[in-house]
Formats: C-alpha cells, sequence, structure tokens
C-alpha cells in the first residue's frame, strides 16, 4: 500500500506535530475506554481472557516494585489516521498505548512494559458413556455447559513482546511452561489490514483489490423447476464459480411440492442467516416429514448450531444431535417423493457446507441426482443415523467410519495390479490434509510398482514425494489462491475404467476411522468427464501452485509461455485446458 501512499508508522517515526497529534488522540478519544489496574493484594492478579489483547507494565513506587495491567478494549479502533500532508499516515492502537499508556499509571515509573496475548485451549471432550446417560438426557443442554467452560480452559500459548521481567512474572502466575511462550515483535494479527482499504482514494482502493467475481450461468435457468430438472438428469455445482442458489431453489420447491414426502439433511456449519434453514422450516410448516441431523460439535460453531438447532425444532422438524461419539461431517440432503410414479429419489452430495457465505468463498463441488441406488443409500444413512448404526454396506456410497477407507483402498489397489501387470495405472486425487498412515503406505506401494500418481493437497501432506525407487512417481502441489481450496476429488484410472468420488472427508485418520463421511461415485460421464478437466487444469497452474520436492519445501510450479490460474479460468467457465 505504501505505493498508493499509505503507511503504517509507529509513534517513534513521526514528526513533533504528528506525534502531538496522537497524544492529544490518545488522551481524549483511547484513554478513558482503558481500564489500568496495579495488582497487589486488592487488586489481584485478573483473569486473562482468550484471545485479547493486555498491556502489562513493571512498575516502582517508593521502592517498591509491583505490576499494572491494562485490558485493550476491544471496540477500539485498530487504526488511527492521522490528519494532514499528501500521504495516509496510520498508527495502530497498540502503538499508541505503548507510546502513550504509562501515563495512565501517574505517580509510578515505568520499568519497562509488554503487550501479551494469551490463547486457551478451545478443545472440550464432549463424548459421552452410554452407560452414564439418564433417559432423559439432553446432550445440547450438556454441550452449552461444555461451551460456557471454554473460556476457564488452560492456557496453550502465550504471545508476549519481548521483555524477560514481565514474561518471567506471567509466566509464574499462569504456571506456563516457556515452550508455551512465543515473543511476538510486530502484531499479534493483522485483521486491521482488512479496514485499511477504506481510506484509501475509492482508484487506489480498487487497484489493489480481485475483481468482482460473478458466478457463471445457472445449470438450471431460472424459468425451469430444479427439481423436475433433476428428475431427469443430474446436475452439477461448483462453488464459487457456480452459485448456490440452485441448491436453495431445489429446497423451496421441495418445500411447496405437494409431492414431496421428506426432506433429510446433515448441518455442519451454517450462514448466520441460512436461507436453506428458512426453507427447511417452511417445508417443516407445510407438512413435509424435515429430519435435520446437526452436528452440535462443530468447531466454534457450537453456539451457532445449537441456536438453530432450536429454530428447526420450533419449526417442527426432528431434529438429531449426530451419532454416538463420530462427528457427522457428511454433506447429504435426501429427498423422497411418492405419488403416481412411486418412490423416487433426488439426493444431494457435496464436499462442502451448506453456507451460503463460505459457498463464495471455499471451492466445493455438488452432485444433484435421482440415481436410485445413491437414493436408496441415502435414506438408510438417515436411518442409521437415527439408529446409531454405523456397520452397514451401501450400495453406492463410501461411508466412514465402515467402508469409505476400505473402498478407497481397494482402488489404489486396483491401479497397483494393473501397474504389475504393466498397465498403465493413475490415480489423481485432491484433498486439504494427508495424514492417513495406512493410505499413506499403499499410495507408496503404488508409486513403487509404476502407477503415476498426481496429488493436489492444499494443507498438511505427510507423505514426501519424489524419492527415487519410493515415491518417484508421485507429484504433490498445493493451491492457494483468491479462494479456499477445500473439494476433495478421489480419481482411480483414466480411461474407460476410471472411477471418480467427491467426498466431505480429507485423507486423515479424524476422518476416516472417527467420524461419519461421504465419499460418492460420480456415475454421470458428462459430470465424471468435467471433473476431470478441472483436475487437469489445476495441476497445469502455474500461477498459484507450489510443488512440493524431496526436501520437504514448496517451490514454485514450471512456468510455460502462458501463466495458468486455475481459479482465475474457472472463473470464466474454462474448466478444461483445451478449452485456453
Amino acid at each position: 500500500m505504501g505505493k498508493c501512499g499509505l503507511r503504517i508508522r509507529t509513534c517513534a517515526e513521526l514528526s513533533p506535530k504528528q506525534y502531538a497529534d496522537c497524544k492529544q488522540y490518545f488522551h481524549s478519544q483511547v484513554l478513558p475506554l482503558l481500564s489500568p489496574m496495579v495488582l497487589d493484594a486488592k487488586h489481584p492478579m485478573i483473569r486473562f481472557e482468550n484471545m485479547h489483547s493486555y498491556m502489562v507494565f513493571e512498575l516502582t513506587k517508593a521502592d517498591r516494585l509491583m505490576y499494572g495491567v491494562m485490558a485493550i478494549n476491544p471496540s477500539l479502533p485498530r487504526v488511527y489516521k492521522i490528519d494532514g500532508g499528501k500521504k495516509i499516515n496510520i498508527v495502530t492502537v497498540e502503538d499508541l498505548i505503548r507510546t502513550f499508556g504509562g501515563s495512565a499509571f501517574d505517580g509510578y515509573k515505568i520499568e519497562s512494559q509488554a503487550m501479551l496475548r494469551l490463547t486457551r485451549n478451545a478443545d472440550f471432550d464432549a463424548n459421552i458413556d452410554d452407560a452414564d446417560i439418564e433417559r432423559d438426557f439432553d446432550f445440547s443442554k450438556f454441550l452449552k455447559h461444555k461451551v460456557e467452560l471454554r473460556s476457564s480452559q488452560d492456557a496453550v500459548r502465550l504471545q508476549i513482546e519481548d521483555s524477560p521481567n514481565i514474561r518471567a512474572f506471567v509466566q509464574k502466575t499462569l504456571n506456563l511452561k516457556s515452550k508455551y511462550c512465543f515473543t511476538v515483535k510486530h502484531a499479534f494479527d493483522y485483521k486491521f489490514m482488512m479496514s485499511l482499504s477504506a481510506l484509501l482514494p475509492t482508484g487506489d482502493a480498487a487497484a489493489l483489490k480481485y475483481k468482482p467475481a460473478h458466478a457463471l450461468a445457472a445449470p438450471v435457468p431460472q424459468d425451469a423447476s430444479v427439481l423436475e430438472t433433476v428428475l431427469n438428469r443430474d446436475v452439477f455445482l461448483a462453488y464459487p464459480f457456480e452459485s448456490m442458489d440452485t441448491l436453495v431453489r431445489l429446497l423451496d420447491e421441495c418445500a411447496e411440492r405437494s409431492d414431496v414426502a421428506s426432506i433429510k439433511i446433515t448441518i455442519y456449519r451454517l450462514d448466520h442467516r441460512s436461507r436453506i434453514v428458512e426453507a427447511l422450516k417452511r417445508a417443516s410448516e407445510n407438512g413435509k416429514e424435515v429430519t435435520v441431523v446437526i452436528e452440535l460439535c462443530a468447531r466454534f460453531d457450537e453456539e451457532n448450531n445449537l441456536y438453530f438447532s432450536e429454530v428447526l425444532a420450533d419449526a417442527g422438524c426432528t431434529i438429531i444431535y449426530g451419532m454416538g461419539n463420530y462427528k457427522v461431517h457428511s454433506k447429504i440432503i435426501s429427498i423422497v417423493l411418492t405419488g403416481e410414479k412411486g418412490i423416487r429419489y433426488v439426493t444431494h452430495l457435496g464436499t462442502g457446507n451448506y453456507n451460503e457465505q463460505t459457498s463464495k468463498l471455499y471451492t466445493d463441488l455438488n452432485i444433484i441426482t435421482s440415481n436410485e441406488a445413491i437414493g436408496r443409500d441415502a435414506v438408510t444413512f438417515f436411518r442409521n443415523i437415527a439408529i446409531y448404526n454405523t456397520d452397514h454396506e451401501y450400495e453406492k456410497l463410501l461411508i466412514a467410519p465402515k467402508t469409505l477407507k476400505r473402498g478407497l483402498i481397494a482402488f489404489i489397489e486396483r491401479e497397483t495390479e494393473k501397474a504389475k501387470r504393466g498397465e498403465s495405472a493413475f490415480i489423481t486425487a485432491k484433498m486439504n490434509s494427508l495424514t492417513d498412515k495406512t493410505i499413506i503406505d499403499k499410495l507408496i506401494e503404488a508409486s513403487k510398482v509404476g502407477v503415476k500418481i498426481r496429488l493436489i493437497i492444499r494443507g498438511i501432506c505427510c507423505l514426501i514425494p519424489e524419492i527415487k525407487g519410493k515415491t518417484e512417481n508421485i507429484s504433490v502441489i498445493s493451491i492457494v489462491g483468491r479462494f479456499l481450496e477445500h473439494s476433495r476429488i478421489y480419481c482411480f484410472g483414466d480411461g474407460d475404467d476410471r472411477a471418480m468420488f467427491i467426498s466431505s472427508a480429507d485423507l486423515m485418520t479424524r476422518n476416516t476411522d472417527k467420524r461419519v463421511e461421504i465419499a460418492t461415485p460420480v456415475l454421470d460421464k458428462a459430470i465424471a468427464d468435467k471433473i476431470y478437466g478441472m483436475l487437469g487444469v489445476m495441476l497445469a497452474d502455474n500461477v498459484k501452485a507450489r510443488r512440493l520436492t524431496n526436501k520437504g519445501v514448496y517451490v514454485p510450479q514450471e512456468t510455460c509461455e502462458e501463466p495458468i490460474n486455475s481459479q482465475e479460468l474457472f472463473l470464466k467457465g474454462k474448466f478444461n485446458l483445451l478449452l485456453l
């Protein structure tokens, strides 16, 4: 932003006039919102709140050493714009407090000072022992109590500026080991950067931003019925390049259609203003059987999900709080129709949450199908959730913790056997993380016999590629771009025997063994071809992709004459290299 004339300054870098301006602003606008306190017998150590910033002062008075604490009020603006001059100069509220905060301790000498922030453990044990459950046990009340305890959990990280005496004092007070303490030289977080464009002239700010993204034309025209379309052909949606509106339209139609008998859905994370919830409420009020499996243990969304579970229950929906001690992370909607044509099924399966907001920011894939076998599986899935049955073999769907890992390994082994016979064998997969050792070992075994394995892994990857004699046939890239890569795709083979799945699950032990996850086969050839084309574009990305080397480091992809930015191409509707 320096090129646009905006500079982030410290008070020490300011001119005398600018310094005086900041001092006046601090005393008139900041100090009244601060609550300094000297610690003594009548003012014991305050309780540091999770992720709140504090300034701690080492003070002396009449040769007596003591400490002062000042909580940084979260309502304070994070930055202050200094008036005057052609350049836009700003200082952070932290630096204002760092520079002038000592004046709040009138009569004391400031020996040293340090800003700090504490992170408390956000995990809690929400598992329950069936033997201890009373008949009237309410898991939602149990979880509310657990969420309330989160603010009093043990400290797991201390971020603090360089001040040995204050650090030692806080560590001792909190009984915190040195390995949990980290010296921070700059800001604890840079969320204030999100607001800086508002300080720039409109033209300069626009040049620093992405051009607004507009969703591609809906796969089902606005004047057509989504439900009738799906009953005739599968519908594919790729977020955020295509809008979630098509799925919302489907649920709106189902809420009104007389031949829709039931709607069942799994919910993990929801938008705070969810149109999906409104459609489900309306469906229930119109006499449909609506069942919602809402995962109350979705980390940091517990309160939001507790709220929506009550809203949906009040509308007459049947609410199920997960499945025993397994998190339900699956993304599935089962719609059952009845009438003259008998029972018909419409099923939605996706890789991401039913969240309208994140569908504009995360890349996710969705298939809406009327395939009868998948429809039967979906109905059985929800029945098994209701009766706590994880031990079921499905016709088409691979479902963790029972069959997902086993099913994917069977396809890895299929490609391995093909390579052993001298046939071409390929595995192409995309996920957020790869940590499951059993699957990693199978991939290494496949690589050793010649299976060509191409992996697109945004985050954690516990497999080192390109090691001669072991993983030389495995390549790994990570794409970090405008949108968060979130879809999971597992593809085996590249010819007539190609088998492709999209899934809610990463290949992590927590997903494959400890959650209820779904991988669905992509049965429609046109959709499978489109997804395969997307994989090809992502593998060719040389702008936002980085390749993992056998040294465990990421390096830029080799460039060709033409830059390929997969996400930007998808925004233009180019889902295949042949379209470039």
